[in-house]
């Protein structure tokens, strides 16, 4: 099976989801506001980039239907599949050789003439790689970690990481610093969807995220051998930058975009040290656009939803769906499906929720006869099933995260509403749905498309 980005595109083209621009773009600034406006519009492929040679795909990923497609799913069974994935990985192989390394770039490097970075927006103060997946081990016990970080392109080989500190490639820096020692990584820019969503996933430090991106592949992840670094890059990536990170070497970031859409100022960021390129003969650039864009927000959406929802069903099997939504920034609001809840189940997932996902500040408790995806539907059920005298919640000074535009002292006032049946109460029965026969309402809506 090829795991490529390119079979993706292959899938895309086929079903029109694919658009080819042909006139030149220029990648300080007009890329990324293209992708922005087309949020969710078609997948794009800029085959004229002024001033560089190898060609920019954006928008790969920014419907729920097109992470479907890419994992070769419905949009409805995504989440059961990336709590398998979670549960029943598929460990990686290693092979031989790879695409991702057709062509070597040691040092000395330009990095700013040799990738077509985009500078995304007027505040920040550069070009900024963000679709990379970083691949790192931890320097005690060598389990590899994968996950997603920004880096601005400084010029000759070198990038600034700007990394959280509450995530696990943070945590890696800090123990490589105890060490005196940098931290290795490889950036993998050009992924199979699956590597993307995987690298997303909100797990245990040592677990290893290529392991659920075979689970969903249904093969192992094929990874080859760095030629600079200890480490092991996916074989079928179309660029990957190999490195290290130099925790004593501190460098000024200055305003940087979030996802919710504002700019936010963390310190400085680490320099990255850069000790060769590989990539495939003819190369595609694949760009994320950072901010309030869609495909930004539903790519940690769908990889955060999946991790809560694992973890309120070990103690709560009747829980159904986690659903985080596009307007709370893909991070920050959740929609909760529960299957006949009985009293007390609304509030008790709304905060294992919040326990779990610290981001989460408005979680929404529904039966599980409600499409959390629709809001049309969810607010429904605040309309008939809701007491705002009993089922709103407000927990004042709750802890937040840094990037909340909210919080003060780290803290937010968090909230959550049950809005769903009350079989203890005579009067919920009168907010039960109107419909025909369940049975004919699955067949109906399962054939609808025939009518």
């Amino acid at each position: 099976m090829e795991q490529s980005l390119r079979t993706i595109l292959t899938e895309f083209e086929r079903t029109g989801d694919l658009h080819y621009v042909d006139r030149p773009v220029d990648l300080r600034y007009e890329l990324g506001a293209v992708l922005a406006l087309r949020g969710h519009g078609p997948t794009l492929f800029f085959r004229r980039v002024i001033g560089r040679d190898w060609p920019v795909i954006g928008n790969l990923l920014n419907s729920p239907g097109k992470i479907a497609r890419g994992l070769g799913l419905e949009p409805a069974q995504v989440q059961p599949a990336l709590i398998r994935a979670m549960e029943q990985g598929l460990p990686p192989e290693i092979v031989p050789e790879g695409r991702s390394q057709e062509v070597v770039h040691p040092e000395p490097l330009d990095l700013m003439r040799l990738l077509p970075v985009p500078t995304w927006f007027e505040r920040e103060s550069g070009p900024y790689i963000t679709a990379g997946v970083v691949v790192a081990k931890d320097p005690a016990s060598g389990r590899r970690n994968v996950s997603i970080a920004r880096f601005r392109v400084e010029g000759g080989n070198v990038l600034l990481a700007g990394i959280a500190p509450t995530h696990h490639l943070g945590e890696l820096v800090r123990r490589a610093q105890a060490r005196r020692m940098p931290l290795e990584i490889a950036i993998a820019i050009g992924n199979h969807p699956a590597v993307l969503l995987a690298s997303q996933m909100y797990l245990q430090l040592g677990h290893d995220e290529f392991d659920v991106a075979g689970a969903l592949l249904g093969e192992p992840v094929r990874l080859v051998h760095g030629r600079t670094v200890d480490l092991e890059v996916p074989a079928e990536a179309e660029i990957v930058i190999e490195g290290a990170i130099h925790p004593e070497e501190t460098m000024e970031e200055g305003l940087v975009s979030e996802f919710h859409g504002c700019y936010m100022a963390y310190g400085p960021g680490q320099a990255v040290r850069v000790r060769a390129v590989t990539h495939r003969r003819d190369p595609i650039y694949q760009a994320i656009a950072p901010g309030f864009v869609p495909e930004h927000l539903l790519l940690g959406a769908q990889a955060i939803a999946a991790t809560t929802c694992r973890a309120i069903r070990r103690v709560m099997p009747n829980v159904r769906q986690v659903h985080l939504t596009e307007g709370g920034m893909g991070r920050l609001h959740a929609i909760v499906t529960i299957h006949q809840p009985a009293p007390g189940d609304g509030k008790r997932a709304i905060m294992m929720a919040m326990a779990q996902t610290n981001l989460l500040k408005l979680v929404i408790a529904v039966d599980d006869d409600i499409d959390p995806t629709d809001w049309t539907q969810v607010e429904w059920a605040l309309a008939a099933r809701m007491k705002g005298h009993e089922d709103i919640m407000i927990i004042p000074e709750a802890r937040a995260d840094r990037c909340d535009l909210q919080a003060v002292n780290r803290t937010v006032t968090k909230v959550g509403i049950t809005a769903t049946t009350r079989p203890d109460d005579p009067q919920s029965s009168e907010t039960a749905r109107c419909r025909p026969p369940l049975d004919v309402w699955t067949r109906v809506r399962a054939e609808l498309d025939t009518y």
